[in-house]
């Protein structure tokens, strides 16, 4: 049940923050500001050193009001570590067939980046439950548009390039949710959590506006 929560709370808000820091204290408030702006889709990469000590404080500060997860890991060992730090979704900037037994093994949800047909499907036969396309920026919302021809039954969450301004697109070209990361948390650079507090309400309510156009 766990990964039904997390997939429909991602799918519900559409937006994951990627977050990138140069320490786990960094990466912690980068959430908490995400958090504080609604966006409660969090994706802690472990290039932050001590990520899972960030994902550990986190789930346990806001395990009852955000998802809290990790990213970019390449190997089940670092799965597991971020699995036992309490991440309840697994992001990898490659499909990888080892990552994705153990995180099924674990019930955690995991989303693998593919960028051809053979590597979409290879993973769906894991487990795989969203796919995650980057560069999103080396591609397009066209290239989503083509995947879907031939594979409609493909999620597929765009991460690198994705913005305010062209987010519509994607989510209009057949994209569950994005990834959003240094369009976010850039402000963190200067201190500016508070505008880091700001984006995020922005993205949270821009997604929904995009939903309710498509609705009508």
């Amino acid at each position: 049940m766990k990964k039904l929560k997390v997939l429909q709370n991602l799918l519900s808000t559409g937006v994951v923050a990627v977050i990138r820091a140069d320490n786990a204290e960094d990466a912690y408030r980068m959430s908490e500001a995400c958090i504080e702006g609604g966006l409660n889709n969090i994706e802690v990469t472990f290039t932050t050193p001590e990520a899972d000590v960030a994902i550990k404080k986190l789930v346990a500060a806001y395990g009852d009001k955000a998802v809290i997860g990790a990213g970019t890991v390449l190997d089940p060992i670092t799965a597991r570590i971020a699995i036992l730090a309490g991440a309840e979704f697994v992001v990898s900037p490659s499909f990888d067939e080892e990552t994705a037994k153990t995180c099924n093994l674990y019930g955690v949800s995991y989303m693998p980046g593919t960028l051809t047909l053979g590597e979409m499907k290879e993973a769906l036969k894991l487990g795989a439950d969203i796919l995650k396309l980057f560069p999103g920026s080396a591609f397009g919302p066209d290239f989503v548009k083509a995947v879907n021809g031939p594979m409609p039954h493909v999620n597929i969450m765009p991460t690198g390039g994705v913005d305010l301004e062209n987010m519509e697109k994607w989510i209009k070209g057949g994209c569950v949710a994005v990834g959003i990361g240094g369009n976010l948390t850039a402000p963190a650079k200067e201190g500016r959590y508070d505008r880091i507090t700001e984006l995020a309400s922005q993205y949270v309510a821009k997604f929904q506006e995009i939903k309710a156009a498509s609705a009508k």
